[in-house]
């Protein structure tokens, strides 16, 4: 049997799924980019194609330096390398590595170092940027600069010259030096009241407003990322529909005592970009459950089950997903009505988290609604000794918590 009549065979080399299939536009160039000095390495595009399209002046080894030379790769084939390696990072990632990767280069134009110098970096190199970044950035924003300069060293296949102990001394060095404004404010929680509130000034019956607040409770009582139920851009849904939550997503289960619940299967998540995961939520007792909020948002925007769950009509553009930047717009315009501070879009998760808390529900039941595999969660409770009241008391306060959180006695 010859090789091109194997099933296995004619499987290699196929077609790489675009992100995209609409004719991309020109990228804005922020003031920062415009600043670059021109060079033939680093074209203008987006700041999320940066780390592909930007490339090393000294020639990529090709990750062939101890591979017998009838396997050296072709130009072609090195891209396609690069390609799969940068499927491994999402969107948002590859957009903060663009980030860095500018000021890096930003830096060495600065420093007048030539292009065949900046790829591989040596490590006195790479300690000058980060100590000249020490005191303007915060520990966390360099953290990330470094890691994109990391990636896109090994994404064009050079080594990181940098040593593990003498990298992680300056960061931490620069960690202590950050100037306090460039430290976020711990971010509020949205609460109960908070989302009555905002119920109280918008329209039910308006097409933006039934989705945003379907979202909003939806979003709060799932303890759900706000992007994994918007989209970045009405335009990121036409491209790749599959990508985002529609509404042939959603569904309604029951358990064996009869308790109902909505599960919605989010197709791509941060920690699940391929499988996806379940949230889940179940009806509340006052204006905030967000089974009523749902109906009501799918009846007044009727739409195709391939929609997007949170889709609306525009009135000039029809039927639009609900971006994160128009669900931001409208609570902030709702928290302008109401004269009152609004918290971030990521206080919605942080403010279900500590709702299902304070009602007692055990932290183990939380962490797992939230889908966190570690115990990054508490970092988001603001109010602890409010949460840990039930156990600080002396009985019979503490029985009913206990039987639920602590294992049976052997």
């Amino acid at each position: 049997m010859t090789l091109d009549r194997s099933t296995s065979y004619r499987r290699f080399n196929a077609p790489l799924p675009t992100q995209s299939t609409a004719a991309p536009s020109p990228p804005s160039l922020s003031a920062d980019a415009r600043a670059l000095i021109p060079s033939e390495y680093r074209p203008p595009c987006r700041a999320n194609e940066r780390v592909l399209r930007w490339k090393p002046a000294v020639p990529s080894p090709r990750l062939t330096e101890s591979l017998p030379t009838d396997l050296v790769t072709s130009d072609a084939e090195f891209e396609r390398i690069l390609d799969v390696y940068a499927g491994s990072w999402r969107e948002s990632t590859k957009s903060v590595y663009g980030s860095g990767l500018l000021i890096y280069h930003l830096f060495c134009d600065r420093e007048k170092v030539p292009e065949e110098r900046r790829c591989p970096a040596s490590a006195i190199l790479l300690s000058k940027f980060i100590t000249t970044c020490a005191g303007s950035y915060s520990g966390s924003c360099l953290d990330n600069y470094v890691a994109a300069i990391a990636a896109w060293h090994r994404l064009h296949g050079f080594p990181w010259l940098l040593p593990a102990d003498q990298q992680a001394g300056i960061l931490e060095g620069a960690r202590r030096l950050a100037p306090e404004k460039s430290t976020r404010p711990k971010r509020a929680p949205f609460t109960v009241d908070d989302i009555l509130r905002i119920h109280s000034v918008l329209d039910p019956t308006n097409s933006c407003d039934a989705a945003v607040y379907a979202c909003l409770v939806v979003s709060f009582y799932c303890v759900a990322r706000l992007g994994e139920f918007t989209v970045p851009s009405t335009d990121a849904f036409k491209a790749n529909p599959r990508s985002y939550i529609s509404r042939r997503d959603v569904a309604e289960v029951v358990d064996r005592n009869g308790l109902k619940a909505t599960r919605f299967h989010i197709p791509k998540t941060k920690t699940s970009p391929v499988a996806g995961a379940d949230t889940q939520c179940a009806s509340q007792s006052d204006a905030t459950d967000p089974i009523t909020a749902l109906n009501n948002h799918l009846r007044v925007n009727a739409a195709p089950t391939d929609a997007h769950l949170f889709a609306w009509h525009h009135p000039k553009r029809g039927i639009v997903a609900l971006s994160k930047w128009q669900f931001l717009r409208r609570l902030s315009a709702a928290a302008d009505t109401l004269q009152i501070p609004l918290a971030k879009g990521h206080g919605i998760r942080i403010g279900g988290t500590l709702e299902y808390l304070l009602r007692g529900v055990p932290f183990e039941a939380v962490k797992a609604m939230g889908r966190w595999a570690g115990d990054s969660f508490t970092v988001y409770l603001r109010k602890h000794a409010v949460i840990l009241a039930p156990y600080l008391q002396d009985s019979p306060v503490l029985d009913p918590f206990t039987r639920y959180t602590l294992p049976p006695a052997a």
